[in-house]
């Protein structure tokens, strides 16, 4: 659904070059979050931090997502993609200085600065994350070119979280977290350079939204979409969280059940290579509702699960199923909004995914101390397998 104020939809010519620019935007600005993410809860242990002060740390930079969303996604919706973008460069430049201020202070007052870099540098990720994918689902022509846009845009925080982590510890290694903030506090400046690369466009004041973005939510299939996307959500927290624990129990090293997760971050980046070559032989309803019946079986064989080999399958398969959700979930969010609440749409989706991402893990802990990970894998799936019953009324 092209937007009528941002004038003629992106020819396929011309999505390549704007899709790129997309990508490396949202590369700089994820990239410099999860290395920053890395980072500062190791250097707040270094300096004495509790557990608890880290966790605190940590939830932070999910924080400030939920509470500025719904901002982000109108100054998008009325403004388009640059200056909600030089905004979030500007937020997670401003995180990063002040957490290299943060290593020239005591003990006493760094983890406060640390705090605060968080809470900045997460707000910019997500203030420039909504502004990109709103502009990439309004550069598609139609709903095959939208999967293909978001499968690509998709593979960005798969990259993001190992370019960030990964240079950031090599630094710190090699020369402190003094250097390692320096190094990162570019990488938000190649954010700046890639967004020159997408075009401009003049947004009529006809096409600014109005009314609260609750409203959105009573739009036909919106309600019943951000259902499956908590759901399917929750089935990512769940393997997350369940698959150390189950690990744990089986007598498994560390290393082991690292290979375990990353088998599934594996084949989520194999699925989302694959999705664009045959997106136009996909529906979006049809992919839902199967990766949500896939979710609940691979759900059920878990708890079965007694080597590694067998964990490994499982989370190959389970990479395959929520893999191939997102690009799925998005192009059906664009489809179901006016153009001129893409914007809005996407920060509802964010809370969703943040709140699930902060509450679910507290929830899972308190049930699987109760009733043991197995129960926990079995409701959880049976709910997703479940959901794809209502699902199939979805109109996407």
């Amino acid at each position: 659904m092209p937007d009528p104020a941002a004038g003629k939809p992106t020819d396929a010519q011309t999505l390549g070059p704007v899709l790129r620019a997309l990508i490396v935007s949202q590369l700089g600005l994820h990239s410099a979050m999860a290395g920053l993410r890395m980072a500062a809860p190791l250097l707040a242990l270094r300096e004495g931090s509790s557990a608890l002060a880290v966790g605190v740390l940590m939830a932070l930079f999910a924080v400030a997502p939920v509470v500025l969303a719904l901002r982000a996604g109108r100054m998008a919706d009325r403004h388009g993609f640059h200056k909600p973008v030089k905004l979030a460069v500007g937020l997670t430049l401003a995180g990063m200085g002040v957490a290299l201020l943060a290593t020239a202070l005591g003990a006493s007052g760094q983890f406060a600065w640390l705090c605060l870099a968080a809470t900045l540098t997460g707000a910019g990720t997500n203030v420039g994350l909504i502004a990109i994918q709103r502009t990439a689902g309004q550069a598609a022509m139609d709903s095959v070119q939208r999967m293909r846009v978001f499968s690509w845009l998709g593979m960005a925080p798969s990259m993001s979280n190992v370019i960030g982590p990964v240079l950031a510890g090599f630094v710190i290694d090699a020369a402190g977290f003094r250097a390692a903030f320096v190094v990162l506090l570019l990488l938000p400046l190649v954010s700046l350079v890639a967004a020159r690369r997408v075009p401009r466009t003049t947004l009529r004041p006809s096409a600014r939204a109005a009314g609260a973005a609750w409203e959105l939510l009573a739009l036909p299939g919106l309600k019943r979409l951000m259902g499956v996307n908590l759901l399917l959500s929750a089935c990512w927290d769940v393997h997350t969280f369940a698959v150390p624990v189950l690990g744990h129990e089986r007598g498994f090293s560390a290393s082991t059940v690292g290979l375990v997760l990353g088998s599934f971050t594996l084949a989520v980046t194999a699925v989302r290579l694959v999705i664009p070559m045959l997106a136009h032989r996909m529906r979006e309803v049809v992919v839902l509702r199967g990766a949500m019946i896939g979710t609940g079986l691979v759900f059920a064989a878990y708890p079965f699960a007694t080597s590694p080999w067998l964990m490994g399958l499982l989370a190959l398969c389970l990479g395959v199923t929520l893999g191939s959700v997102q690009p799925m979930i998005m192009s059906g969010l664009h489809h179901l909004t006016p153009p001129n609440r893409h914007g809005e749409a996407i920060a509802l989706r964010s809370i969703v995914i943040n709140l699930s991402s902060s509450v679910l893990p507290l929830v899972f802990g308190f049930a699987g101390a109760a009733a043991g990970v197995a129960l926990l894998f079995w409701s959880v799936g049976s709910a997703t397998a479940a959901g794809s019953w209502p699902a199939r009324h979805l109109r996407i």
